[in-house]
């Protein structure tokens, strides 16, 4: 994988401070694993320096495993976490099988049965559909990418995590597979134009999918797609989707809330 991005040091992807999810002392003595679908190294940093920047934890409080360099995770570090987030992946797609599948299908269900709180993020929320049932295609009509505009379902009003969000918002894409069927026991909570599953919760359980990136502010999401110019090489096309970036303040406290309401609620 081409990473055009290789030329800028780490500390360029230091956001500003005012942009970060504040320390709650209802979440400060939590312990969350982010399971990680990431390749390349670069991204997989980037990926977890967000999930803290955004879930307002300390670094100490997240535990990370890579399963696409380390396919397979110990069952009993899933149970000691309080609560689970998987992440996205830029080169992985949930229609094709690889080496870490068929253990993280399994680890889903397990989370599901016991009823622990899961959060699936883009490539994450399409994998829990997948494993509990759902299905996900490969629809390059209805890839998006930037600032997206989401509706939400009038299930979301109900629903513990998603009633603050209102009932139109903006939210941050980089897709091309997308959950076409629901699994079943899930609701849906959020759609868009060409996207009809944006959004969605197992009913009667703490487990949540986003197509969009609750992880990643607007900056944030420019400097990921620098790491996969492959997907958008042509650099004036590059120049228009930065430049169309807008603030995305209602998915921005989601994760963080997603620990205060759920994970601690």
């Amino acid at each position: 994988m081409e990473i055009l991005s290789r030329r800028l040091s780490w500390h360029s992807f230091s956001s500003p401070a005012a942009t970060m999810t504040p320390v709650n002392n209802a979440t400060s003595t939590l312990k969350i694993l982010l399971i990680q679908v990431r390749a390349d190294n670069l991204a997989s940093r980037h990926e977890r320096d967000c999930v803290i920047e955004m879930t307002g934890l300390q670094p100490n409080q997240v535990d990370f495993i890579n399963i696409a360099v380390s396919p397979g995770i110990d069952p009993e570090r899933i149970e000691r976490a309080d609560g689970v987030i998987i992440g996205g992946s830029g080169s992985h797609s949930v229609v094709n099988d690889d080496p870490f599948t068929e253990h993280l299908i399994d680890d889903v269900r397990r989370i599901r049965d016991r009823s622990q709180p899961l959060f699936g993020t883009c490539w994450g929320h399409q994998f829990i559909a997948r494993a509990l049932g759902g299905e996900v295609v490969t629809d390059l009509d209805r890839s998006e990418v930037g600032v997206v505009n989401v509706n939400s379902t009038p299930a979301a009003a109900d629903d513990p995590l998603f009633r603050e969000m209102p009932e139109e918002y903006t939210a941050l894409m980089g897709h091309h597979d997308h959950v076409r069927v629901l699994p079943p026991g899930a609701t849906q909570l959020a759609f868009s134009e060409i996207c009809p599953n944006q959004a969605f919760v197992m009913d009667g359980l703490p487990i949540y999918g986003t197509q969009y990136h609750a992880e990643l502010l607007p900056q944030r999401l420019i400097e990921r797609l620098r790491m996969f110019r492959q997907y958008m090489p042509d650099p004036d096309e590059f120049e228009t989707l930065e430049a169309s970036m807008r603030p995305t303040p209602d998915t921005a406290n989601l994760l963080n809330r997603f620990l205060t309401e759920i994970v601690c609620g």
